[in-house]
Parts: C-alpha cells; sequence; structure tokens
C-alpha cells in the first residue's frame, strides 16, 4: 500500500495513554477486541515466568506497559490464546493490535480463562493461601479448601463458593485464609496497567517504533509486521527467512539481518528495496511469495560464494554495510552466472561502496536508482554497476576511528586480511579467521602504543585512528607496552632479520612509514600508511 502523503494526508492521532484493569484488557482479547498478530510463533514462556508474573500482580508489583495499535491495516491475527479459543475479528475497522505485552497478556489470558482438560497443562495454576504462592498442579481433582485454582478468579461465584469452603477448616487461621484470598481476587480484578494506544498509521510510521520496543527482551521489528501481513497456513515469512540462514550458518552468514532479506524479497516478487515495496507483499498469495523466496534463497548462496571466495569475508559480521548484502543478492538473483569480467566489475562494486561509505545514508532515491542500475546491468546495457559517487580522500584512514561497529575498520581488516598479515614481534602468521571473526578487537593494536602517545599528549582521535592499527597478538601487544616505535622496532629488526620489509608490508606498512616510525614521527606516519591504505583500497576499484 503506498503511503498517503501531501496535505490531503490524515494527521494520525497522537499516542492515548490510559490506565485499563489487568482483567479487563485479557478479556477484550478473548472476545476479539484485541488482536494478536503472528508476531510470534507461539506462546515462549516458561513455567516458573508464568508464575513469577502471577506473583506480582498478586503483591501489586509493576509488570510493564501494554502498547496497542489502532488500524485499519489488515494483518493475520492469532486465533487461540494460552489453549483459548479467540473470537473472530469484527468487519469492521479500525481494529486493535497488540504490539508490546502479547507474553504478558498471554500469561493472565491463560491463568484466568483456562478452561482445559489436561491436567498437565501449564495453566493448570493454583495459589496456595498458606504458602501464598503460585504453583502448577497435575491433577483435575477437587483441591483441598486451601488451594484455589487462578481460573476460578474470573468467575466470582465460583471463587467464592470455594472460599466458603475455608469455614469447613478445624484450624484457628480460617479467617486470615479468607482474608488472603479476598485479596487476591481483588487485587487480580482492581490490577491496573498502563496502556497506549497508537493512532491509525501507516506500516512506514509504526515500523520505527516496531524495532524500539524490548520492554520484554525481544525487540519486534519490520520483518515481525510482515509476517502478520502475509501469513497463512502455507507461507511463513520468518520460517522462510530463518530456513535460508539456517544455511547459509556454515559459510558464517547466518546471522545477517532479517530486514536485508525482507529488501530482497521484495525485489524478488517484483517491487524493490523500500519500505513502501515491502508493504506491498501483503497483496501477493503465499505461491507467489514461496516461489520469491526460493529465488531469494538461491541467489544469496551465489553471493555467499563470492563474498568468500573472491572477496574473501569469512561472516556477515565483516561486511562494511549490511544493505551491499541486499543489492548483491539482486545482483545474484538476476545474473546467476557472471563471466569473468562482470565478477571483476561486482567486486569493484563491492570496494567502492564500502572505501566511500555509500550505504551510510542508503535513501529511497538512491534504493531505486541502484535496483535500475542492477537491471541495466545484468541486461548487458552496461558493463558495470553504474554507481554515482566521489572518490574519497586517504584522510579517512587519519580521521576515522577504530570501532568494531565501524564501516571502514571492517574495510581495514579485509585489505589487512589479504596480505596474510605476520606478527611483527614474533613471525608468526595472524589468524584470520580470528580475527575476522569480529566478536572482539583482542588482535588489533596500535602501532605507535597508546600508553607511549598519551604520555606525549596525543588525543585520543588520532591514537585510535584506522592508520595506526595493525593486527597484533595480545602477547606481543603486552611485550611492546608502552615502549617507543624507536625502541621496540629495534627487536622487530632483530627478529626479522631479511624478512623485515615481508612483516611490515603484510601489515600494510611501507618503508616511508616505517622509517617514520623509527623517528617518532607519529604525524608523518599516519599521512603515509593513510596513503598506502588507500592506494590499496583503490587498486582493487576502478578509481586510480
Amino acid at each position: 500500500m503506498q503511503a498517503i502523503s501531501g496535505p490531503t494526508a490524515p494527521v494520525p492521532k497522537d499516542p492515548q495513554p490510559s490506565v485499563d484493569r489487568i482483567d479487563e484488557l485479557a478479556r477484550r482479547i478473548i472476545s476479539g477486541d484485541i488482536l494478536l498478530p503472528k508476531f510470534q510463533r507461539s506462546f515462549v514462556w516458561e513455567r516458573k515466568q508464568i508464575l513469577t508474573l502471577l506473583d506480582s500482580v498478586a503483591r501489586g508489583y509493576p509488570i510493564g506497559s501494554v502498547l496497542l495499535w489502532q488500524s485499519r491495516q489488515e494483518l493475520r491475527s492469532e486465533s487461540s490464546i494460552a489453549d483459548l479459543d479467540i473470537e473472530l475479528p469484527r468487519p469492521d475497522y479500525p481494529v486493535n493490535y497488540l504490539l508490546d505485552g502479547q507474553q504478558r497478556l498471554s500469561a493472565i489470558c491463560g491463568a484466568m480463562f483456562w478452561n482445559g482438560d489436561n491436567p498437565k497443562s501449564r495453566w493448570n495454576i493454583v495459589y496456595d493461601l498458606r504458602a501464598q504462592t503460585f504453583l502448577h498442579q497435575d491433577t483435575l481433582d477437587d483441591l483441598p479448601p486451601t488451594q484455589i485454582r487462578v481460573n476460578k478468579i474470573s468467575d466470582p461465584a465460583s471463587f467464592f463458593k470455594h472460599v466458603a469452603f475455608l469455614d469447613s477448616l478445624a484450624s484457628s487461621d480460617k479467617g486470615e485464609l479468607q482474608a488472603r484470598a479476598e485479596v487476591l481476587f481483588n487485587r487480580f480484578k482492581d490490577y491496573k496497567i498502563a496502556t497506549v494506544t497508537l493512532g491509525d498509521m501507516s506500516i512506514q510510521d509504526v515500523a520505527p517504533i516496531f524495532e524500539r520496543i524490548n520492554s520484554t527482551g525481544t525487540p519486534l521489528t519490520i520483518v515481525d509486521l510482515m509476517r502478520a501481513a502475509t501469513w497463512s497456513p502455507e507461507f511463513d515469512l520468518i520460517d522462510s527467512i530463518e530456513g535460508i540462514l539456517e544455511e547459509l550458518e556454515e559459510k558464517g552468514f547466518g546471522n545477517v539481518d532479517k530486514k536485508v532479506l525482507l529488501r530482497n524479497l521484495s525485489a524478488a516478487v517484483g517491487g524493490g528495496f523500500s519500505a513502501d515495496s515491502i508493504d506491498q507483499l501483503r497483496n501477493y498469495t503465499a505461491e507467489e511469495l514461496k516461489s520469491s523466496i526460493d529465488d531469494v534463497h538461491a541467489s544469496y548462496k551465489r553471493m555467499v560464494d563470492f563474498l568468500t571466495t573472491q572477496i574473501r569475508i569469512p561472516s556477515a559480521q565483516v561486511i562494511p554495510y549490511a544493505n551491499q548484502l541486499t543489492v548483491l543478492g539482486e545482483v545474484f538473483r538476476r545474473f546467476p552466472v557472471p563471466n569473468a569480467e562482470q565478477y571483476n566489475s561486482i567486486a569493484q562494486w563491492f570496494w567502492k561502496t564500502s572505501v566511500s561509505g555509500y550505504f551510510g545514508g542508503w535513501n529511497t532515491g538512491m534504493m531505486a536508482d541502484d535496483l535500475k542500475a542492477i537491471k541495466e546491468f545484468a541486461s548487458g546495457n552496461t558493463g558495470i554497476i553504474n554507481l554515482v559517487v566521489s572518490k574519497p580522500s586517504s584522510d579517512l584512514w587519519k580521521t576515522r576511528q577504530f570501532r568494531l561497529n565501524n564501516a571502514h575498520a571492517k574495510l581495514l581488516a579485509i585489505v589487512l586480511a589479504h596480505h596474510a598479515p605476520i606478527d611483527i614481534i614474533n613471525g608468526q602468521r595472524i589468524d584470520i579467521s580470528k580475527a575476522l571473526s569480529w566478536t572482539n578487537s583482542k588482535e588489533y593494536h596500535h602501532f605507535f602504543p597508546q600508553a607511549f602517545l598519551k604520555k606525549k599528549g596525543i588525543s585520543g582521535a588520532s591514537v585510535n585512528s584506522l592508520a595506526n592499527i595493525i593486527l597484533l597478538t595480545s602477547a606481543s601487544n603486552k611485550y611492546i607496552s608502552d615502549r617507543a616505535p624507536s625502541d621496540y622496532l629495534q627487536d622487530v629488526q632483530r627478529a626479522s632479520g631479511v624478512n623485515l620489509s615481508e612483516w611490515l608490508k603484510s601489515n600494510l606498512i611501507s618503508d616511508e612509514a616505517y622509517n617514520a616510525a623509527l623517528n617518532d614521527d607519529f604525524d608523518l606516519f599516519l599521512e603515509i600508511r593513510s596513503k598506502d591504505i588507500h592506494r590499496e583500497v583503490l587498486d582493487k576499484t576502478d578509481w586510480k
């Protein structure tokens, strides 16, 4: 569905806060007034989590807020919750979709309204009045008066009929037990929870809100939203995407962002990469979606082969920009078997987009341009993937700092890996697979030691610049400690002998940069090495 824009577009209502009784929210779910989109496959809480939630309500502890979306968008919703059938949605719209709080309200619904016949059910829960604790039962037989099934709370007559049995007890605390039962009943009937209802808005507007929800530890994304929009018994979007990722896991690409694959599915059915195009997925049949996801699956296998063999990237974690995978996936979907020249063009595209930071601001217009360029490339009208981007300056290697989430830091790591770097202290080859696992920075250290530069009053930004980073084992880094390069490089000379130049160049340190370091000239070293790194990257493009 195309997003409405311009002066005639309806203005979304501001979020409406309210305070609602928790049992009323549960009843609204069962009656179909609040719908549960198919964001999750099923209820995933463990039994202990359910009991903890009920205990929090009984004690009056806060359990978080609930987020509803009042919308005219039609999403697939659950037909049952916690072993309970849910009434069909009203034929009129808008409806209220539960965005955040599904697990909590599912637990409340299951515990308060369970009417099943399985004694082993997770919803067969009782409250022990003497121990003042919730526990699971494994029988449907009548219970002693001191234990009350939680599902009786939804039926006052049944609940207080059970409480009346307490009069038959011969104990002196029966009055106290009756008082505890009444407190329990009133607590669940009067317990209030903060509810925020979002007004009717487009998927494009609500998606960023989805991606920021994390009150239960499981953030929702636009992928979850589109799963609910496209779900059918024949097609489950998340199952399909996860099936692809499971196979790619063997090659280190199992953690690709699902949203990246969603863009590829949108393009494969004939749309584009944008959120508007993604929203159109709801208009396709399960058969069309299944066929297109199969195409995406095949293209991703070809793309991963290309990245691991041609670019020599061992995992998705070290890809500079996630959306590079979107474009590459579409390239290999449209162009299954490139020839050598075309492979070279694709590789040049990768290096150019990486060093230029092209994907750092990938907007809707750029998405459309890139899709057009892919089509032209695949049709043979051009020998390259057209890319309108300026060649960057080598200064970026001086100004960008080493951070694990920095695209240019990842690019530096890839380039270093191409040279099979050697530890300049002990002469051993660096374990590239470990260095490029990108889970920590233990293999990446400063050529000019951090402590040495700090004593010289050099700013932290310069100290941590990419041009000052090499691959080095932790043991060797500790050996260097805070020594001046003019000092520790004497050890490097003795250890390397005639191999000195080879050891240095494996870390992209030229003779000129080395001589600057021998003079402890940090500024000159950064200037020279920045140009050396930049030259190495540009050599992999069609830039000169």
